[in-house]
């Protein structure tokens, strides 16, 4: 295990009703506040009407700044900078999901630089300071309410999508309320179970020897969202159910699974160009691409894969045979991704003759990506074709 520190400041407040705190929370960081949500869903199932009335029954004094959508854009990022530095705004409270937060997380950095907020996304610059934000959780999936990362889009620019991480970006608090995820459609659900999946595996297959505690912790994670996915289809009211989804995914991704050991990212790398170029879900992209990356990759550690068919999937091992062991892993998880209704090929996802070259360069532009193999040009080829 390698040595580490681990810092989470979220102050995380999970039940029912816990939204109607929300404008006594933010108090605490400043009276002057920028509300930043994404299209109508807030409205119609009353939260918007809720969180407004408990900011004003709290003294604060409110801009808003909606239309965020899925995988958000840096030019709607550039507008809300510009809108707080006019208001003057000292706190941002992003109401929705993974898009809203990123995209509430790289308008707080922008606030105080003075360049273009691209250059964090580019290399060309490091977060300093930022503005203090606060979450209203409307779609468990990404884990943005609890970790250090934004990922946005730059359309203008080859439809680039890159992210940027720094503690500054963790949320002060995040309202957590697994009945605000009741009306959510079946496909969002899924795709949000998916990604909570993937940021459990990024961690999970690493070369780093001796984690067998984090192993234990990232299993028993993955094995909750195998259980309670298809219960959740079927039953989307089941609110114990609801709430074991929604904090397995800030569990997944506020960084305490991947402390001491080194962690791969090489499937959001390769997803994230699926999601810039055809606008395509990220979760779509993360059930596309993590069948084809583990068969591409498993015999790197051929021991972890076996584990991972074993403690994850209840197969039975096969001593004389442990490849066989591992395939059978990797095929159980392809199935459980068509099993609740996501795409395991770029056809399934209404993507035909897709740009491989063209996803693969932007993918390796940097160098090569991914931490348990490391995949270069050619190697991000071979697994988008086999992705088809």
């Amino acid at each position: 295990m390698q040595n580490f520190r681990f810092k989470s400041p979220t102050d995380f407040l999970f039940g029912k009703d816990t939204e109607l705190s929300v404008g006594s929370e933010m108090i605490k960081y400043g009276k002057k506040v920028m509300f930043h949500y994404g299209g109508g869903h807030i409205k119609k199932d009353g939260l918007y009407d809720r969180i407004i009335n408990s900011m004003e029954q709290n003294g604060i004094q409110y801009i808003e700044l909606g239309g965020v959508k899925a995988n958000p854009d840096v030019e709607l990022v550039r507008k809300g900078i510009e809108l707080c530095r006019k208001e003057e705004v000292d706190f941002i409270l992003a109401a929705g999901g993974g898009s809203v937060i990123d995209s509430a997380k790289a308008i707080a950095m922008g606030v105080f630089y003075d360049g273009d907020v691209w250059d964090f996304f580019s290399g060309g610059a490091e977060v300093c300071k930022a503005l203090p934000i606060g979450v209203v959780l409307t779609i468990p999936a990404t884990g943005s309410e609890a970790s250090d990362t934004t990922v946005v889009t730059n359309s203008a620019e080859g439809h680039l999508k890159r992210a940027v991480s720094s503690d500054l970006l963790k949320p002060v608090f995040s309202v957590m309320n697994p009945e605000l995820t009741y009306s959510l459609p079946a496909y969002q659900t899924a795709a949000g179970g998916v990604d909570i999946m993937s940021h459990v595996l990024e961690r999970y297959f690493t070369l780093e020897p001796d984690c067998g505690f984090t192993d234990r912790l990232c299993e028993a994670t993955l094995r909750t969202v195998i259980r309670c996915l298809p219960k959740v289809l079927k039953c989307p009211e089941d609110y114990a159910v609801r709430a074991e989804i929604m904090w397995a995914g800030t569990i997944a991704h506020n960084g305490i699974l991947g402390v001491g050991r080194s962690e791969d990212w090489g499937s959001h790398m390769l997803g994230h160009e699926i999601s810039a170029l055809y606008d395509l879900t990220h979760g779509a992209t993360l059930s596309v691409i993590i069948p084809q990356w583990m068969e591409y990759v498993y015999r790197t550690d051929l021991t972890r894969f076996v584990q991972y068919a074993v403690n994850v999937w209840n197969v039975e091992e096969d001593f004389y045979d442990p490849e066989r062991t591992a395939l059978d892993g990797i095929k159980r998880t392809k199935e459980f991704f068509r099993s609740v209704g996501m795409p395991v090929s770029l056809t399934d996802a209404g993507i035909e003759n897709a740009d491989i070259i063209q996803m693969a360069e932007k993918c390796t532009k940097n160098g090569a990506v991914g931490g348990f193999l490391k995949l270069e040009k050619k190697d991000c080829i071979a697994i988008y074709e086999s992705s088809r």
